[in-house]
């Protein structure tokens, strides 16, 4: 079978690169996962009760628009969290977990052409790779920008050659940013904002790791619209990592009327709903606070625990948000082999995070380190990458 050649050059998704890496060598001890953003801290007991309660609702079609009391506990959740007042009718609309809405909202609202030409749509470098496949889905150019230690660890779009930017339909920014940690603040997103203005592209925020933070909330692109054109910022959220529940696949977009009106049109040919009993426990889970905060008390006691045993490690960088680590080690590849080959702990190369441009992978010398499994699993893998990869 012959694909389609749009997708010829995509890069390998990282976790089979990181399977052919690692699979063949056996570990040099009990095998600690640092890979994946899976969050294991317990999600609220009472989500199955709520589940059991409306069981009925497995023996129906679930409604494609969301069941209006989870449409009405996103924009509650979103008054409370950013302060915004937002339709239940109008501006939101749930998701089966937010890749689905990173990847339709491409399809679903960006141009075939523009300016007479084919679109563009910036993504930071690393970046979540279905950015990309969203980008190339949608017949646009995928521009990639790079976001280091230079630029903040978020990507600089005013660099970007106003011949691109005229071209340019959307872009993708995750604050806080997988895998750095880095958060955008208020001046970033009304700059951001601002040039979207100018260049008449839309902002697609993926925000879905807005809650685990270390003591300020991180600003959201909702706050910082200001008098731009409410079209402009389109946002996702999800319950995946705020409340412990990717398997739930719970999320959803917020934008203006227009945005959620073609997400809305193509989700009733392309989407596949949440059953009727989870967007109930769904609604509850995103009424309720005091787990979130629970659970963000887990990380801050790994923030912490990663700043005594990694503190001293050079170009060690705590992350302000999230629950990544992302660690120079000259050579990721190398490194993901020595520490798995050599203690079981497993962790994954930055280069397959990211896309080498003009000779330069902006990921090749790091790895990313995810702070998911428990604290004693957590302590015993990043005792074994001091160790292994940062002895004297």
């Amino acid at each position: 079978m012959k694909f389609p050649e749009r997708f010829s050059n995509l890069p390998a998704y990282a976790f089979p690169r990181l399977r052919a890496l690692l699979d063949h060598h056996e570990p040099g001890g009990d095998v600690v996962h640092m890979t994946i953003g899976e969050p294991k801290h317990a999600f609220p007991a009472w989500v199955t009760d709520v589940i059991t309660e409306h069981a009925a609702g497995f023996n129906n079609y679930p409604p494609n628009e969301g069941l209006p009391e989870l449409r009405q506990a996103f924009c509650d959740w979103l008054g409370r969290r950013y302060g915004v007042a937002m339709d239940a009718d109008a501006n939101v609309m749930p998701l089966n977990g937010t890749r689905e809405g990173l990847y339709n909202a491409g399809m679903a609202l960006c141009p075939e052409v523009k300016n007479g030409q084919q679109p563009v749509v910036l993504m930071p470098n690393p970046f979540y790779q279905v950015y990309m496949l969203a980008a190339i889905s949608a017949g646009a150019e995928p521009v990639l920008v790079p976001a280091t230690a230079e630029t903040g660890h978020l990507p600089d779009y005013a660099s970007v050659d106003p011949e691109i930017l005229n071209r340019t339909v959307a872009c993708y920014m995750c604050s806080p940013a997988n895998p750095q940690g880095a958060v955008a603040g208020k001046g970033y997103w009304q700059d951001l904002i601002a040039l979207a203005e100018q260049y008449d592209f839309q902002v697609f925020a993926d925000e879905c790791y807005s809650e685990i933070y270390r003591d300020v909330p991180p600003v959201g692109v909702l706050e910082c619209i200001g008098d731009a054109d409410p079209e402009r910022v389109v946002a996702f959220h999800s319950l995946s990592k705020r409340s412990n529940l990717p398997g739930l696949r719970s999320g959803f977009i917020v934008g203006g009327p227009a945005t959620i009106r073609e997400a809305k049109q193509l989700r009733t040919y392309a989407g596949t709903p949440l059953p009727t009993p989870l967007q109930h426990a769904a609604a509850a889970v995103w009424a309720d606070e005091a787990h979130v905060v629970q659970n963000r008390a887990q990380y801050h006691e790994k923030y912490d625990m990663a700043d005594r045993i990694l503190g001293n490690v050079p170009g060690y960088m705590s992350p302000e948000a999230g629950f990544f680590l992302w660690l120079p080690v000259g050579d990721g590849e190398a490194a993901a082999l020595k520490l798995w080959t050599e203690t079981g702990v497993r962790v994954l190369p930055g280069a397959y995070l990211a896309r080498e441009i003009d000779g330069l992978n902006p990921g090749h010398e790091f790895i990313r380190a995810a702070l998911v499994a428990p604290k004693a699993e957590t302590e015993r893998g990043l005792m074994a990458i001091r160790d292994v990869l940062y002895a004297a």
